[in-house]
C-alpha cells in the first residue's frame, strides 16, 4: 500500500470512528468516562481502518478482471457481494479478538454476545464508504476520459500539421527547380544566381519546419526574396507591392503562406512585359491580403492541390478562423487571418518545450497544485476540528477532541514537511542531488 494511500485510508477511519463514538455515546446516554472512551475510539479506529482497507484492496483486485466499462454487471455484483462478505467477516475476526484478547472473554461468551446490531452497522457502513468510492473513483475515471481524448486530438491535429508541413518541402523544390532548368536555358548566369539565391530561399524552408506560425515581418522578407528568383526568370512580366514592415508587429501567419499564394498567381495567370501580373500584398485589420489581377491562362497545367488548400487546413488546424477566398471579374483576393499566439486551438510543438522557462513554469505549477492542496487540508481540518470540538464541549468535560486533533495534525505536518521539502528523506532535494550524482557518473 502506498503511503497517499494508507494517509487516505486513516483520515477517513479517523472520521468514522469518530462518527461511531459520537453516536454510540449519544444514543447509549451513558456517563463520559476518559479512559473507556479513549479505548472505545481506538476499538473503532481500528474496525474502520481494518475495513477500509481491505475494502479498498478488493475494489482494487477484481478491477485487474472485470472493469466498469467491459464488465459492468459483473463488477457490480461482485463488487457488492465481496464487500459485504468480506465487511462481515473482518467484524467477526475482529470483535473475536478484542473479546478474547483486550477484555479477556472466553470463546464461548464471545459467540453469545454476538449481536446483529453490530454487523448491520459495519455494511451500512461500509455500503456508504463504497457509494464515495466509487463516486470519486467515476468522476475520475470520466475527467481522465475526456483528458484523453483531447490528447489523441491533439495529436492527431498536429500528426496532420505536421504532414502538411512535410509536403511543403518537395513541392517547393519542385517548382524551384522547374524555373532553374527554364533559367539555364536562357541565361546561365542568371541561373547561377538563382541557384544561390535560392539555397538561401530553401534554407528559410528549413529553418521553418518546426513552426506553426511565423511573424508577418519574417513571411513579408520571405517573400521579398521570393519574388526576386521570380523576376530573375519573368524580368518586367511582374509588378509586386510588399510593404517593407508589418503594421501589426505581434500578428503572426502560417509560414510560406505568401509563397504558395504569390505562386498560385504565377501559375494561373498570364505574364507578359505587355499584360505584366500585378500583385499587391498589404494587411487589412486582422487579415493580411494578397491581391492579384486575372490574366488567366487559357491553359493550366493540372493543379496538385497543395497552393490554396493547404494553407486552409493549417488554419483549420490552428485556428477557428478561416481563410477566405474572393474572386471578381477582374481580381483574385485571398485573405489570410493574422493570429497571435494564444489563438491556438491545440499545441503543435509539445516536444520542443525544452525551454528553462517552460520547465520552471511546468514546476511552479506542480508545486502551486501542492500548496493548493494542503491549504484546502488545512481548511477541511480546521472545520471538522471545530465540530468536534464543540460537541465535545457540550457533551464532555474530558477534552478528547485532542485524539483525532493529533492524528489529524500529523497528517497536515507530513503534507507541510513534503511541499517544503524540509529535513525530508527521499524529498525533492535527495531526487535533485541524485540525478545530478548519475548524470555526473561516467558509468551511468
Amino acid at each position: 500500500m502506498k503511503l497517499k494511500e494508507f494517509i487516505k485510508i486513516a483520515i477517513v477511519s479517523l472520521l468514522i470512528a469518530v462518527i461511531i463514538t459520537v453516536a454510540n455515546f449519544y444514543f447509549t446516554k451513558d456517563p463520559f468516562v476518559w479512559k473507556p472512551q479513549a479505548i472505545i475510539y481506538t476499538i473503532n479506529f481500528m474496525f474502520a481502518f481494518t475495513i477500509t482497507a481491505l475494502n479498498s484492496w478488493y475494489f482494487k483486485y477484481i478491477d485487474k478482471f472485470f472493469t466498469w466499462s467491459a464488465q459492468p454487471a459483473y463488477r457490480f455484483i461482485l463488487g457488492a457481494v465481496g464487500s459485504v462478505v468480506l465487511t462481515v467477516a473482518a467484524l467477526f475476526v475482529l470483535q473475536g479478538i478484542t473479546s478474547m484478547l483486550f477484555f479477556s472473554n472466553s470463546w464461548e461468551k464471545f459467540i453469545s454476545n454476538q449481536s446483529k446490531y453490530i454487523y448491520l452497522m459495519g455494511i451500512f457502513l461500509t455500503l456508504v464508504v463504497s457509494v464515495i468510492f466509487h463516486a470519486v473513483y467515476f468522476y475520475k475515471e470520466l475527467q481522465s476520459k475526456k483528458m484523453q481524448e483531447q490528447r489523441v486530438i491533439a495529436s492527431s491535429a498536429t500528426a496532420q500539421f505536421d504532414a502538411l508541413k512535410n509536403q511543403l518541402d518537395p513541392h517547393f523544390l519542385f517548382n524551384s527547380l522547374n524555373v532553374l532548368v527554364a533559367l539555364i536555358e536562357e541565361n546561365q548566369d542568371a541561373a547561377v544566381s538563382f541557384t544561390t539565391s535560392l539555397s538561401k530561399v530553401y534554407r528559410y524552408v528549413l529553418e521553418q519546419r518546426n513552426k506553426a506560425l511565423v511573424t508577418i515581418d519574417e513571411e513579408l522578407d520571405f517573400a521579398r526574396t521570393y519574388v526576386n528568383l521570380l523576376n530573375m526568370r519573368f524580368e518586367d512580366s511582374m509588378q509586386v507591392s510588399i510593404p517593407e514592415r508589418a503594421i501589426n508587429k505581434e500578428q503572426h501567419v502560417v509560414p510560406l503562406s505568401l509563397q504558395l499564394l504569390i505562386e498560385n498567381a504565377v501559375k494561373h495567370n498570364e505574364l507578359s512585359s505587355h499584360k505584366p501580373l500585378k500583385l499587391r500584398i498589404y494587411e487589412d485589420g486582422d487579415a493580411l491580403v494578397v491581391e492579384n489581377n486575372l490574366q488567366v491562362k487559357n491553359v493550366v497545367k493540372s493543379s496538385s492541390g497543395v497552393g490554396l488548400q493547404n494553407i486552409a487546413q493549417r488554419y483549420a488546424l490552428l485556428s477557428d478562423r478561416k481563410m477566405t477566398v474572393n474572386k471578381t471579374s477582374s481580381h483574385f483576393i485571398v485573405h489570410v487571418p493574422l493570429l497571435q499566439e494564444p489563438d491556438l486551438t491545440i499545441h503543435l510543438n509539445l516536444k520542443d518545450m525544452t525551454t528553462v522557462e517552460e520547465f520552471k513554469m511546468i514546476n511552479a505549477r506542480e508545486q502551486v497544485a501542492e500548496l493548493k492542496e494542503f491549504y484546502h487540508s488545512c481548511i477541511k481540518t480546521a472545520v471538522i476540528i471545530s465540530f468536534l470540538a464543540a460537541i465535545n464541549y457540550l457533551t464532555s468535560g474530558f477534552p478528547w477532541v485532542l485524539f483525532p486533533l493529533a492524528g489529524m495534525g500529523l497528517i497536515l505536518l507530513y503534507k507541510y514537511l513534503k511541499i517544503a521539502d524540509s529535513n525530508m528523506v527521499l524529498g525533492r532535494r535527495w531526487e535533485q542531488n541524485k540525478i545530478a550524482s548519475l548524470m555526473n557518473n561516467p558509468k551511468f
